[in-house]
C-alpha cells in the first residue's frame, strides 16, 4: 500500500518557534486541546509517560463527546526532537485503524521566522507544518477511507495552540488604578 500525506501551516506572530516547542513539543498540548475543545474531546488520559514532558514513547488516550464519529484511540508520541523541533504520533491502537487504515501519522514541526528552518533563530514569529501521512489496509476501500482523512481537526488544534501562545505572550492589562 501507499503512504498518503496532507498538509497544512499556520503562522503564528508574536510568539517564536523556541517559545511554541515548549508547547507542541510536551504534553502540555494535549492538556491545552482537551481544555480549549470540550465539544469535540471529552477528555485525554495519559496512558504512559515518558519523562516529565512526555517525551518519545509517551501514549495518551482521545475520547471523543460523539464516539460515533470517532471511538476513542490511542496515540504514541513516535518522535520528539528538540533540535529540529518535530513531534510526530501514530495511532497505536482504536480510531482511524478500526475505520480501515494500517497508519494514521502526525507530525508538528515549528519553524523560526516565516518558514526560514533556522533552529537557533529568535524570530518573534514562527510557522506550525503539520502534517497528516495514513495509509489504508489492505483489502481496505482507499477511496472511502481518505475521506476520512481531513486537516480540519489539526486546523482546529494549530488555532487553539496559537491563541494560547498568544495569550501567554501578551503583557499583563495596564491598571489605571495603580497609576
Amino acid at each position: 500500500m501507499v503512504v498518503r500525506a496532507m498538509r497544512a501551516e499556520r503562522a503564528v506572530e508574536g510568539v517564536g518557534a523556541a517559545e511554541a516547542w515548549r508547547l507542541y513539543g510536551s504534553i502540555r498540548l494535549s492538556q491545552v486541546v482537551a481544555r480549549s475543545l470540550p465539544e469535540l474531546i471529552s477528555r485525554i488520559e495519559v496512558v504512559r509517560l515518558e519523562g516529565e514532558e512526555g517525551g518519545a514513547g509517551t501514549v495518551l488516550q482521545l475520547f471523543f463527546v460523539d464516539e460515533a464519529l470517532m471511538s476513542p484511540y490511542k496515540e504514541k508520541f513516535t518522535l520528539v526532537d528538540d533540535a529540529r523541533r518535530v513531534k510526530e504520533t501514530e495511532v497505536v491502537e482504536g480510531g482511524y485503524l478500526d475505520l480501515g487504515f494500517s497508519l494514521y501519522r502526525v507530525r508538528f514541526e515549528l519553524i523560526d521566522g516565516g518558514g526560514g528552518g533556522d533552529v537557533n533563530s529568535s524570530s518573534s514569529c514562527c510557522t506550525v507544518r503539520t502534517t497528516v501521512e495514513y495509509e489504508v489496509k489492505e483489502g481496505c476501500d482507499e477511496e472511502t477511507a481518505a475521506k476520512l482523512v481531513s486537516m480540519e481537526p489539526l486546523l482546529e488544534v494549530m488555532r487553539v495552540a496559537s491563541d494560547h501562545l498568544l495569550a501567554a505572550a501578551a503583557p499583563p492589562p495596564h491598571d489605571e488604578s495603580q497609576s
